[in-house]
């Protein structure tokens, strides 16, 4: 959940600083380019009134020079072009020297016409640090006597000034990195914050799924929303486990008190058929059922030990214990005509044996029930990372893919096989005695055909990170 978690919070945070960042940078740059216009706006200004005293009567050629002395020192100072221009466009002093009036149409040019009119021109458009040739103009009209008798115009280079906006623009840059490492950093906390009841809640779901039924939640960290939801959790499991509880002791117990009056009925049977004749075909029907119904109480026993009984784990020899399984059931598949045979190696796991040999007993039980004469069951250990598994392969009919969806349920068997002996809880009870000690079992097709059933073992030790 992390994963889909965090890339949106830090998705919408990059859009945050960038909803800030942009306007920032924008009136970073509008806020240099204001102070250079202001500062030319003052020049022009100065230079403006020095061309109205040139303009006045008397000696014109001595205040002339002296404005161009000014023009020249101003130029060499701050490389910055200035010129000072009649209405007809004529100069009247002008540095540098071979400095000329903007060509028409070029935004210089329209300053200086916004100039003749009486006002000064407005302010030039916005420079960027990427326009190398960008320059900024700003035209003052020279006023005598009411007209407009000559404009100022000067010409800046932007160098400078796209240096102090990208400079600006890398501090901001930099501040809104550290702001989004920042918020990552806070980004992980607060998932991490969030997200731990669930992923606890998760592995405890995980736990209770897989028969595990002690495992309970912490409700101590996180939100009140998840702290209230691990309490109801709490509170469900126990819920759960008590009517499991329940359940189990119900079918322990009756099983265990039926046995005694089935033992009755089936002794009074045995007595009653020693006054029939020995070919009665419905005192043979009913001596079938009865052994019948004693097993399926057995088993049904054996089931509610095997959900209740806490595995005791150790490490096994997998591929010895395999061998001494395959050895016992090896009389009843030379019987049957099926070759039982098995692919062996020495690997160890964690595992209870008594618990792992009845599991193998119903699973090679099982297989040698429904496979043909002349057919193979096969018994395989290998080892897969830190598990081990013991995988059984049978020559028989198989099943389909909804039946198999099925086996290992309680009292199932497939409708194509009832006429087999059985109760349909052997699997049910391997399933139970793996979960105890961390195993599973699983069910798949076997090729060409038949069953493949994969029993699986952790190599690692219970607890172990």
């Amino acid at each position: 959940m992390r994963t889909r978690l965090l890339p949106l919070l830090i998705v919408l945070m990059a859009g945050v600083l960038l909803a800030l960042g942009f306007p920032l940078a924008v009136s970073l740059a509008a806020a240099q380019q204001q102070r250079v216009v202001v500062d030319r706006i003052d020049d022009t200004v100065r230079f403006a009134a020095l061309a109205q005293f040139v303009t006045d009567s008397g000696s014109v050629d001595g205040r002339r020079s002296t404005l161009r002395e000014q023009l020249n020192r101003y130029n060499a100072t701050y490389s910055i072009s200035v010129g000072i221009f009649y209405r007809d466009e004529t100069a009247m002093a002008l540095a540098p020297e071979g400095w000329s009036l903007p060509a028409r149409g070029t935004a210089g040019y329209q300053a200086f016409k916004e100039a003749l009119t009486g006002r000064r021109s407005q302010d030039p458009p916005q420079v960027w640090p990427w326009q190398d040739k960008a320059r900024l103009v700003v035209a003052s009209p020279v006023v005598r006597d009411g007209d407009v008798v000559a404009v100022v115009l000067t010409e800046s280079p932007t160098g400078q000034l796209r240096a102090r906006v990208l400079e600006g623009w890398l501090l901001i840059a930099a501040g809104e990195g550290a702001a989004m490492l920042l918020a990552v950093g806070a980004a992980f906390r607060l998932t991490g914050w969030v997200l731990r009841p669930v992923r606890i809640l998760d592995a405890a779901t995980h736990d209770i799924a897989t028969g595990r039924m002690n495992s309970r939640v912490a409700a101590a960290g996180g939100p009140p929303e998840l702290r209230r939801l691990a309490r109801s959790f709490n509170e469900m499991a126990d819920n759960v486990e008590e009517v499991l509880e329940q359940q189990r002791a119900f079918v322990a117990d009756a099983s265990h008190q039926l046995r005694n009056p089935l033992a009755a009925l089936l002794l009074r049977i045995e007595l009653l058929a020693l006054e029939l004749p020995e070919d009665n075909q419905e005192i043979a029907s009913v001596r079938t059922e009865g052994k019948r119904l004693s097993q399926v109480l057995d088993d049904l026993l054996d089931l509610a030990l095997a959900e209740h009984t806490s595995a005791s784990l150790e490490i096994v020899d997998i591929g010895e214990l395999a061998a001494e399984r395959i050895a016992a059931w090896s009389p009843l598949a030379d019987e049957k005509g099926v070759r039982l045979t098995g692919r062996l190696t020495a690997i160890t796991a964690w595992a209870d044996p008594i618990a792992l040999s009845s599991a193998l007993d119903a699973v090679i039980d099982n297989a040698l029930k429904f496979t043909p004469r002349g057919e193979e069951v096969t018994v395989s250990v290998a080892s897969e990372g830190n598990s081990c598994t013991i995988v059984t392969t049978d020559g028989g009919p198989g099943l389909t893919d909804e039946e198999l969806a099925r086996i290992g349920d309680r009292f199932w068997r497939s409708g194509r096989h009832q006429n087999i002996k059985g109760s349909g809880l052997g699997l049910s009870i391997s399933r139970a005695l793996l979960s105890a000690g961390g195993g599973r079992i699983s069910y798949a097709h076997h090729t060409p055909q038949g069953l493949r059933v994969t029993v699986t073992l952790p190599r690692t030790a219970p607890g172990a990170a």
